[in-house]
């Protein structure tokens, strides 16, 4: 019974966990990437011309936009891991639970 409250209070902490990771992806996209999608659409529509600007957007296309890419990778990655990690929770529960159910089945039947 105890087990059971606990396991169904871990799960509610668990999901409210994977709801932060989802919003921070999308933070990440939101106040990163896209900022610089549309610096790099300015440049490269006018806005800055010359070697100065070709190195920025080299700079930006370059390093800033494939690493923020990669932070948004690494917290999705992160967050199925967690998912995984509860689905094999939920599974070992699930074993235990008919584990225990059939042992006392078992007693039941010969007392």
């Amino acid at each position: 019974m105890i087990a059971s409250i606990l396991l169904r209070f871990a799960r509610k902490v668990v999901e409210g966990v994977l709801s932060q990771l989802g919003g921070l992806i999308n933070q990440v996209t939101e106040q990163a990437l896209n900022p610089m999608n549309q610096m790099v659409q300015a440049v490269t529509g006018g806005v800055w011309v010359g070697k100065g600007a070709d190195a920025f957007v080299e700079e930006v296309q370059g390093l800033m936009m494939p690493g923020t890419t990669q932070i948004t990778e690494t917290i999705g990655i992160f967050s199925k891991n967690i998912s995984n990690a509860v689905d094999v929770i939920d599974q070992a529960d699930s074993m235990v639970n008919n584990a225990v159910n059939g042992l006392a089945d078992v007693f039941g039947s010969i007392f």
